[in-house]
């Protein structure tokens, strides 16, 4: 074979070849955020390809004038906050400061796109806890606001919560989320949905992947509400909310339809389910759980329902976000166990 021929074959494998997965660094800027909505019409501010990897920078939600009366020096608030809360108004209607959107190319209606959280990291030493009458479980119990500024420890990942009560740190991103349909117009970041979004589910750590229904061209994912920690039910509104920065690999599934969010830890298989009402919530995460078993565990309907009852857990996610969260945990043990 000729040089020239050489040169003609290997320039048409590299034509077919698929291009190398890349990493992508996205700041939380002015222009790379969407404050408090999801929305179908976005403007992508990245376009990557499935099995890219991103590196996300999310800012905390709360103004850089809150924080300084809540005893933060100024000169320990970000930059980067004080530049988007001076340089964005397109704001609304919900309040969350989220880094995005990002277009998977490829992604339409019908697919699922599955985001494998591989690191997630403190960016700030603080975070803070907040409640105000009008939000929160108990909120005729506290008619007033307070915030508390809570110290992190990076190195011994807890937080100096009062005297003589460190709570262990396991930080995780509220809101998770892609556009919704376009019919929906621009999505309140507020209430978890079928695009995932603000679901506030602390199992959402790194090593555990999620899955989420794609109901846009381009999937157009947001990220942001960064939490050190929360119990389950956020019950007095918010976690330890904080800024953080998350590494997240995107793979996309063609026509792999998925009819509602749900994850898997290492050990544990998740579903979801968001209503305004307790009840309707806790059903529709018990159904997922119920499809799910059917479709990937090949169980009967009964079976996988009395398999939930006998060895699942149902728990509050959280309990304030107007949706309220619950999910359904089954452990993947159960399918590997030996007699």
């Amino acid at each position: 074979m000729t040089m020239t021929a050489r040169l003609t074959v290997l320039a048409a494998l590299l034509a077919v070849a698929p291009a190398a997965a890349a990493t992508f660094d996205l700041p939380a800027t002015p222009t790379t955020v969407a404050w408090g909505n999801y929305d179908a019409a976005a403007k992508p501010v990245l376009h990557i390809r499935s099995g890219d990897t991103v590196v996300f920078h999310t800012l905390l939600t709360n103004s850089p004038t809150g924080l300084e009366k809540a005893g933060i020096a100024p000169a320990d608030v970000e930059p980067a906050l004080r530049k988007v809360y001076d340089e964005v108004h397109d704001r609304g209607p919900g309040g969350h400061i989220l880094t995005g959107p990002v277009a998977i190319d490829g992604a339409e209606p019908g697919d699922t796109l599955e985001i494998r959280i591989r690191r997630i990291e403190l960016a700030i030493p603080y975070a803070y806890n907040g409640f105000r009458y009008g939000a929160g479980f108990l909120t005729d119990d506290f008619p007033y606001a307070r915030v508390k500024i809570v110290p992190l420890d990076k190195a011994t990942m807890t937080a100096a919560f009062a005297p003589g009560v460190r709570v262990p740190l396991h930080p995780f991103f509220g809101s998770m989320g892609v556009a919704p349909p376009p019919a929906f117009g621009r999505y309140d970041s507020a209430p978890p949905t079928i695009i995932g979004g603000n679901m506030d589910d602390h199992s959402l750590v790194a090593g555990t992947t999620l899955f989420l229904p794609v109901h846009a061209t381009g999937a157009l994912f947001e990220i942001g509400d960064g939490h050190a920690g929360q119990g389950n039910g956020e019950v007095d509104i918010t976690a330890l909310e904080t800024s953080l920065v998350g590494t997240l690999e995107f793979v996309l599934h063609k026509g792999e339809k998925l009819a509602y969010p749900r994850a898997e830890t290492p050990t544990q298989y998740i579903a979801m389910g968001f209503d305004d009402d307790l009840s309707n919530a806790t059903r529709k995460a018990l159904r997922n759980m119920i499809d799910f078993l059917v479709a990937e565990k090949h169980l009967s309907r009964d079976d996988a329902y009395m398999l939930i009852s006998v060895a699942g857990d149902v728990e509050i996610t959280e309990l304030v976000d107007r949706n309220k969260g619950v999910h359904v945990v089954v452990s993947k043990a159960l399918f590997t166990a030996r007699p």
